[in-house]
């Protein structure tokens, strides 16, 4: 059966479990992360939307303030390895310390498997799940769609600001957003 028979989560539903090798070879099984906070963040250094967030220190900052409360974050590059800005892990691994990234871990999923049973479609698409494996926000980053730095600053980070509220016990006030970015070139 192909991974287009399943339909994505939608917030509120149970988050899928998949199992997914990092940039170093490691292996990483969601449900291994049960009982936490886990960040989902689709990624490609070749798209200007996330060169706007990790140039600027913002997808950085975002991941450490994360992870420095315990939430667990897994960077997915689900770039196709056909594609034109397609890299390998050990150049991801590198491009991303080389942005000072925070990330828990760079996931490889060349495939596509993992990015479209989440339903994952640009870069970057986040998604946060709680401690139960409930899908808890789904979107963009930030409220100004753009590939301008300039717009960080008056922007709302929509991840910060619903891992705020969960962590404070609240309620997501804005659980589902719009995704903006480039499209994942999936392969066909």
């Amino acid at each position: 059966m192909g991974t287009n028979a399943f339909a994505a989560p939608a917030v509120g539903q149970q988050a899928p479990d998949f199992v997914a090798v990092d940039t170093s070879g490691a292996k990483h099984k969601l449900s291994d992360f049960a009982g936490k906070f886990v960040v989902l963040e689709w990624t490609n250094p070749g798209c200007p939307f996330v060169r706007k967030h990790y140039g600027s220190g913002n997808m950085p900052a975002t991941q450490k303030a994360a992870t420095d409360k315990g939430v667990v974050w897994l960077a997915i590059n689900s770039t196709e390895r056909a594609a034109s800005d397609y890299l390998k892990a050990d150049a991801l691994d590198t491009w991303m310390k080389s942005q000072k990234a925070a990330p828990t871990a760079v996931l490889m999923d060349e495939d596509g498997v993992i990015g479209q049973v989440y339903g994952a479609r640009t870069t970057p698409h986040i998604f946060i799940i709680d401690p139960k494996g409930t899908l808890v926000y789904a979107g963009g980053i930030d409220s100004i769609a753009s590939a301008r730095v300039d717009d960080i600053k008056t922007a709302t980070n929509y991840v910060n600001q619903a891992l705020g509220e969960v962590l404070g016990g609240k309620p997501v006030s804005m659980a589902s957003t719009r995704p903006y970015g480039c499209s994942i070139k999936y392969k066909s």
